[in-house]
């Protein structure tokens, strides 16, 4: 995917030739140990798992995931990154990195969600999650009801209902390496900046087309495929009406 974009066609099988020949290797994502959260406290109300798995059902801007995880830098040092990925396009719409975990960062990453993409309300969008305390909390579900957006929450102990969510932190995490030279918490929203910026503009997925996220949002907008001069335009994705 990365040869397309550069205007070079070759298929795997060379690509993996000449990787043998020069000893690169790609290394293979493996289970992260710290990604389990602190268990939810259930005095806080928890929702009906509406979305189903069905991410890719509706289009864009319909089913939006989200979650928590930590980040480890520096020398011991340990912050948090909250996240609103679109499922049908894989573009992270939202980020907050914190230094706690109060819930004022989950509802931050929220209010600019809203304010900065056009977001269908009238119940329409649906905001899924895990059964965590910042999403059965009482200001997170007040801020959906003021925003007009459903609430839809995974299964107790079940990441599977919130697969692609998870997926992208662990990509992340692979992609960032060791932030062991990320001294300040400061330095580490630059880093964080970055990644996003090159995860929606420049990390090529072979489900989206072989393209990045951004690009296929604008891709299944417009009809215009970017590789159209390498090779053959993939049918514009047909989507669902929600119920």
């Amino acid at each position: 995917m990365r040869l397309l974009q550069t205007g070079i066609v070759m298929n795997r099988k060379k690509i993996r030739r000449l990787m043998n020949k020069y000893h690169l290797i790609c290394p293979i994502r493996k289970p992260n140990p710290y990604k389990q959260m602190a268990k939810a406290k259930q005095e806080n109300m928890t929702k009906p798992n509406h979305l189903n798995r069905q991410f890719k059902a509706h289009g864009p801007k319909i089913v939006l995931l989200t979650d928590i995880t930590y980040l480890f830098f520096g020398q011991g040092n340990k912050a948090y990154l909250v996240t609103i990925k679109d499922a049908y396009t894989n573009q992270i719409l939202s980020y907050v990195p914190s230094e706690s975990l109060e819930v004022d960062f989950v509802l931050t990453c929220m209010e600019q969600l809203v304010e900065n993409h056009s977001i269908p309300k009238s119940q329409k969008t649906l905001i899924h999650s895990d059964q965590g305390i910042h999403y059965t909390s009482m200001k997170f579900q007040s801020l959906l009801n003021d925003k007009e957006l459903r609430q839809s929450m995974s299964r107790r102990g079940n990441c599977w209902d919130n697969a692609p969510q998870e997926s992208f932190f662990g990509h992340m995490k692979d992609d960032l390496g060791s932030l062991k030279n990320v001294n300040t918490f400061k330095e580490l929203c630059v880093k964080m900046d970055d990644y996003m910026d090159y995860y929606n503009n420049d990390r090529y997925q072979w489900n989206l087309a072989k393209l990045s996220p951004n690009q296929y949002a604008e891709f299944i907008q417009t009809g215009d495929y970017p590789l159209a001069h390498l090779v053959k335009t993939p049918e514009v994705p047909t989507v669902q009406k929600q119920n």
